[in-house]
Parts: structure tokens; C-alpha cells; sequence
């Protein structure tokens, strides 16, 4: 799930209409919850929402049920950090196929108006991308054909064959030698595509998915130590010095301590805490230093959102999301 969204643009959350199950989905600890919480951090910035199962017999295409689902789920999505211009809800039923390619028929459903699934994707504004930046690509998996093929999303910027690269944090010194965009073989990639590249000068056992493949003359930050806002979702105790999490981070997992508090954050005004808490619980912000066990590529927010935004897990639940402010070491 983590892996997945962190190489994509846009998220369909499709949702049971029918009694009890949409209920289960959104209930404390249900999944529902966590997958919006995971896309939001994975950098998605757009949600569209397929309310299915509208043709179940306990739902026959009722606006009311329709309508109680999305006031149920818009303060959730809006306090995770979706604004409502990104977010679209729209019914559908997937057995019948209704409202997916083609429009409702009037006679089963009157009162939506609004286009299909399908042409409303396609008619979707391009999003900015950082074409003129930095080559970045996090590597999400990697093995052997005749070969060291790496695959990711270009994140920045862009490259072409035979262009001289640098694995990070190895600093391992690569070329290019093929590259591929959905299984085609093209001549260069850009930035937003999800790509397969065939290297030379690295063997497969020296490359492992977390490692960022980039520009030798700006390659990325690699650290241990960082500063990060943090904001706290579900957490029953508090949280202090020493505490530790796995932090996922692009397509990083990696143990992290919490060094220390550094302040609190207030949510309203932004204004920060003069005073170093000696813990922190459910629902605050803080600002914190982390220690990682091993090196981890990263950037800071601000510059790279993709390569410096960050959830902690604990015990396979998400208690915090984060983004990096700076890599102190």
C-alpha cells in the first residue's frame, strides 16, 4: 500500500455503500481511515471518492444514504489535509458498471448529475512537475536481468541513455544503459513517469529499494540525524525521548529514535513553544530530532516534498506524519 502510493498522482477511495460494511471501513482502527491517511502522506494530492455497491438491496440508489456517507467522511478527509476542491465523490455500482465509462440512466438514478468516473479522469487538469530541476529517482525495487534493472518514479527533472548517474547514499558512480516507460523502450524519461532502468557499474547486491538514483552534480541529502514536524494522529500514551517507530519514508522503512522535543507546534496559529515539552500526545505537533539506524536519502520539505515527507508506524498502525525541516548529519 505504502509502496504503491508513493509512486502515484491521484487516489480512488472506493467505498461500500451498503449498511454496516461502509460503517466497519470507518470506525476507529478500520481501514478506511488508514488508506487516506497513508495517500495524504504519500504526496496524493487529489481523492476522488467512488461511493459503490449504490445498487445493494439495503441502498437501491438512495441520495440519503449517498449523502450520510460523505457527511461521515469530510471532516475525517479534512483533517488528515485534503481541501475540499481536491476532493470528488461520485456513486457508482462496479457489478452493474453504472456511472464508471458511461453516465447514470435517468430512470435508476435522477438525482446525480455529474459526469462518469472514466471521462471525468481523463478530463483531469496535467499536474506541475519539476521537470527542470535535479535528476531524483527513489529506487522501489531492483534485480537482476542480464543486468541491474532499477525501477521508480522520477520525482525530478529528467535523463536520458547513457547519462552518467550516482546511486545514493553509496555514491556508486553508474550509466545508463537501457531505459523502459510502461514495458516500452524509449530514448529519455521526465519527471512524473514511472520508469525501469538498466544500469552499469553497480551489481545488484549493492543497490537496495530506499537508495535514490541521481545528478552527480547536486546528488540528494543522506543522514542519520534530522529535524522533522510531526503531527500525531493515534497514539494511546505519549511519546518522549527515547521512543522509537519505523519511519517510511518515499520508499525508505527504517527504525527511528526520537532524540528530543524541541517544541510544540500550536495547530491554530503556527506559533511555536518557547519551552522544550518532556513529552507529547494524541493530536499536538511537535518539532523533534530523529536518529536513524542506518543512512537515509532525504531532502527537506520545502525543496523536494516527495523525498522529505514521512509516516511513523508502530505495532502496524500509522501514530504520526511528518515532513523533514532539515538533515543535521
Amino acid at each position: 500500500m505504502i509502496g504503491g502510493a508513493c509512486q502515484a498522482d491521484l487516489a480512488v477511495l472506493v467505498i461500500s455503500a451498503r449498511k454496516g460494511e461502509f460503517e466497519t471501513g470507518f470506525e476507529r482502527g478500520g481501514q478506511t481511515r488508514e488508506h487516506v491517511m497513508l495517500a495524504k502522506t504519500a504526496g496524493i494530492k487529489h481523492l476522488i471518492i467512488l461511493i459503490n455497491k449504490m445498487d445493494d438491496s439495503t441502498v437501491q440508489w438512495s441520495e440519503k444514504r449517498y449523502n450520510e456517507c460523505k457527511e461521515k467522511l469530510v471532516p475525517y478527509l479534512k483533517k488528515v489535509g485534503f481541501y475540499s476542491k481536491d476532493i470528488t465523490f461520485m456513486p457508482c455500482s462496479g457489478l452493474t458498471g453504472a456511472n464508471l465509462r458511461d453516465p447514470i440512466d435517468e430512470n435508476v438514478c435522477s438525482w446525480f448529475k455529474g459526469p462518469a468516473f472514466i471521462p471525468y479522469i481523463n478530463d483531469l487538469p496535467p499536474l506541475n512537475r519539476n521537470v527542470t530541476g535535479p535528476f531524483m529517482m527513489p529506487i522501489v525495487d531492483r534485480y537482476n536481468d542480464r543486468g541491474t534493472i532499477v525501477m521508480g518514479k522520477v520525482e525530478s527533472g529528467g535523463c536520458k541513455k547513457g547519462d552518467n548517474l550516482l546511486v545514493m547514499p553509496n555514491k556508486t558512480m553508474v550509466n545508463i544503459d537501457l531505459l523502459w516507460r510502461d514495458e516500452d523502450e524509449v530514448s529519455a524519461v521526465r519527471c512524473g513517469e514511472n520508469v525501469k532502468v538498466k544500469l552499469r557499474g553497480v551489481e545488484e547486491a549493492d543497490v537496495a529499494p530506499g537508495f535514490v538514483l541521481c545528478d552527480p552534480s547536486s546528488p540528494c541529502k543522506t543522514g542519520k540525524i534530522f529535524d522533522a514536524q510531526v503531527a500525531i494522529l493515534e497514539h494511546k500514551s505519549i511519546i518522549c525521548a527515547g521512543y522509537s517507530a519505523v519511519c517510511h519514508m518515499h520508499t525508505v522503512a527504517e527504525e527511528v529514535t526520537v532524540k528530543l522535543l524541541i517544541c510544540t507546534v500550536d495547530k491554530k496559529t503556527g506559533e511555536r513553544s518557547k519551552v522544550r515539552p518532556r513529552f507529547v500526545k494524541q493530536e499536538q505537533i511537535a518539532i523533534m530530532r530523529f536518529e536513524a539506524t542506518g543512512v537515509i536519502c532525504m531532502e527537506a520539505f520545502k525543496d523536494y516534498p516527495q523525498l522529505g515527507r514521512f509516516t511513523l508506524r508502530d505495532e502496524g498502525k500509522t501514530i504520526a506524519i511528518g515532513k523533514v525541516l532539515k538533515v543535521v548529519e
